[in-house]
């Protein structure tokens, strides 16, 4: 990055005023009748209706629209463990993704715990105060037991972005691209080149999702995830395949998909060589790719290639998914987020992509067109259509799934070309 954008950054979060998230009051509060009902005495009834009743705290509070983003700052981006107060920007900037992109109102919690059982009481006692919990930038493998824990604590969803967030876009735009390579995900060749959280929850959803898991070749620091190996954490070795394969280079030879989820410059352009014929690659190390698109197109004219970054083709951004699956949860007042919804996001992230771009999209990336195809396998984050989309797919599924306690609601518009055909 220049001087010139570190300061550009700098600037937009301390102008015009420090942060970039703030409280606004949502009813009035102007006469001395609106501050009797605001508060003393008016505020006692809904009290009294929430200790009759604590569902009608959805009622007559803003639980129901609320999502807190909490992190311990173990994590943060790319930095490593920088603290929780370090976490802070990062966690208002997810606020501000939630209500630019579906109008739900977030507040960022920073936690200081001296061990994961500490941070996960402390999340655990302040759960009723919202609607949902977006875990954030918490490191591995900590994350999984925290998530897993909280959510048998919590009636609320409780979802951590870093992994499933990420996995379901980068799903979503797997499925894609393999079709765009004439390949079936089923039968795909897999190396993924991390074995962290988001990488762990890539790989259990693309088997969720029909991948294979003696055709998936995970690589942490060690080498290749292989069943001789007595060093694998739980996590790990759920994808600890029988295999002589030790390396990087020895598992891409051959390869249909290479998933980056680690550094910089870890693919090296003769390894790409080695892949197969039309390779998809996710190089989603942030904010230097495992390739950069210009060295892979140098060596294979036949890539199909997604980043991490808005500046080339095919971002993998988490902003496609988490705004929308929290929106669809919370309408149908979901207990969970769980693997059916997931799957959902997934398939409605994957056919928005296939469809005609709005001139919304055009305008706002300066293009003229755009359609489906090597360059485009996700859809744009300013394309309006995925509120509507995704949120009722992930609606359907909760209700489907019997872990929703409300009905669909009315207001959803109608969701595919499909239906507008219909």
């Amino acid at each position: 990055m220049s001087q010139d954008f570190k300061q550009a950054a700098l600037d937009y979060h301390e102008f015009p005023r420090p942060g970039k998230i703030s409280i606004e009051l949502s009813t009035s509060a102007e006469t001395a009748k609106d501050l009797a009902l605001a508060y003393s005495p008016g505020v006692a009834e809904p009290v009294r209706a929430i200790a009759a009743d604590p569902e009608a705290a959805y009622r007559y509070t803003a639980k129901g629209n609320l999502v807190a983003v909490i992190s311990n700052g173990t994590a943060i981006l790319g930095l490593g463990d920088l603290g929780p107060l370090a976490s802070k920007p990062v966690m208002e900037g997810k606020a501000l993704l939630f209500k630019r992109f579906a109008n739900i109102d977030s507040i960022d919690i920073e936690v200081d715990a001296e061990s994961p059982q500490a941070f996960i009481d402390t999340v655990a006692r302040i759960a009723e105060t919202f609607g949902g919990i977006n875990l954030e930038d918490i490191k591995a493998p900590e994350c999984f037991e925290i998530e897993r824990t909280l959510i048998e604590r919590c009636n609320i969803p409780v979802f951590h972005d870093d992994q499933h967030g990420t996995a379901i876009v980068t799903a979503a735009g797997m499925i894609n691209a393999l079709e765009l390579a004439g390949k079936k995900l089923e039968e795909a060749s897999i190396v993924c080149l991390g074995a962290g959280a988001a990488a762990s929850a890539c790989m259990k959803l693309l088997i969720n999702m029909g991948a294979r898991v003696e055709n998936i070749y995970m690589i942490d620091r060690k080498g290749v995830i292989h069943s001789g190996r007595d060093d694998l954490t739980a996590e790990k070795a759920a994808f600890a395949t029988e295999t002589d394969k030790r390396t990087l280079d020895d598992a891409i030879d051959g390869a249909d998909v290479f998933l980056g989820l680690s550094g910089p410059d870890l693919l090296s352009p003769e390894q790409l060589k080695k892949m197969a014929a039309n390779p998809v690659v996710f190089a989603c190390a942030n904010p230097d790719p495992e390739i950069r698109p210009e060295v892979a197109n140098a060596v294979r004219n036949d890539v199909i290639m997604a980043t991490g970054r808005s500046d080339f083709p095919n971002q993998v951004n988490n902003v496609l998914g988490f705004p929308f699956i929290f929106r669809g949860a919370l309408d149908v007042r979901a207990s969970a987020i769980n693997e059916e919804m997931k799957a959902a996001a997934v398939k409605a992230l994957a056919e928005l992509a296939r469809e005609p771009v709005t001139q919304e999209v055009l305008i706002a990336y300066g293009l003229e067109s755009l359609e489906f195809g090597r360059e485009y396998i996700l859809p744009k984050a300013t394309d309006s259509r995925l509120l509507g989309r995704i949120s009722y797919a992930v609606a359907q599924a909760a209700i489907d799934s019997g872990v929703a306690r409300l009905p669909m609601p009315e207001h959803y518009p109608i969701r595919s070309s499909a239906e507008l055909a219909n």
